[in-house]
């Protein structure tokens, strides 16, 4: 699947494009699956669940809209305001997330906690499986790289963990910059710190909030959802970048 929002004739040079930015989750990486989480979230609170109490939690919590499930979240007014900046402070991230999965069918005490910290834990990700090929490629052909990510906490040890930290040459984070995407700021820092032009960037995504590097005359490639461990279709990054997208 391949949503493409170039802004228009390609520049004379490198295909037209001299940088990428990649978002983070459900682009480079996914969340473990929430079985898993469940699971080994219950064993850390001294509980070990059957199969069947275990697909019917993480179903319950999948339904509030838990990171990766792909169903919108479900955000009650008592912690509407953690929400809306979760992305922005860590507190606020911890605050979102555990009240988000504590509302679920079935939730008991000490487990949207540890859910939480599984989730911020560099043993609770997958990279996808074309993930590090891509990367591989894209630096060898001399492709500066910098990740964009909507996260409120540091996702440098979940990357270094997965081996993807070698390929980042920088880091615009919403919860140390102070703007997330689809702000434009975001997108202009990024450039920023790669010191090129944003019409010369491709931005790889898998949301609407990636696409608004479009805003600032980037291109935009967004992937479809994929599973932890699967191929989630970078490899056509790179015939973009080729291509000038």
């Amino acid at each position: 699947m391949h949503r493409d929002s170039s802004p228009g004739d390609d520049d004379a040079g490198r295909g037209g494009v001299d940088a990428v930015l990649f978002d983070f989750h459900g682009t480079l990486a996914q969340l473990e699956p929430l079985t898993r989480s469940v699971s080994l979230a219950a064993e850390s609170c001294g509980r070990r669940l059957n199969p069947l109490a275990v697909t019917a939690l993480a179903d319950a919590i999948g339904a509030q809209g838990w990171l990766g499930s792909g169903m919108e979240p479900r955000v009650r007014p008592d912690f509407a305001d953690a929400w809306a900046d979760r992305d922005l402070d860590e507190d606020a991230h911890r605050e979102a997330f555990t009240a988000l999965a504590a509302q679920a069918h079935g939730v008991f005490e000490g487990l949207a906690e540890a859910l939480y910290d599984r989730m911020a834990s560099p043993e609770g990700w997958v990279a996808f499986a074309d993930t590090i090929g891509t990367l591989v490629s894209l630096k060898a052909q001399g492709y500066p790289i910098a990740l964009v990510s909507n996260i409120g906490f540091d996702a440098r040890p979940i990357l270094r963990r997965l081996g993807i930290d070698r390929f980042i040459d920088e880091w615009v984070l919403s919860y140390e910059v102070g703007y997330c995407k689809p702000d434009e700021k975001i997108f202009y820092a990024a450039c920023h710190a790669l010191d090129v032009e944003p019409s010369r960037v491709l931005m790889v995504g898998d949301t609407m909030a990636d696409a608004g590097a479009a805003r600032i005359g980037a291109r935009c490639y967004l992937v479809p959802h994929a599973e932890a461990g699967r191929i989630v279709g970078l490899d056509a990054v790179l015939r973009l970048v080729r291509s000038g997208c």
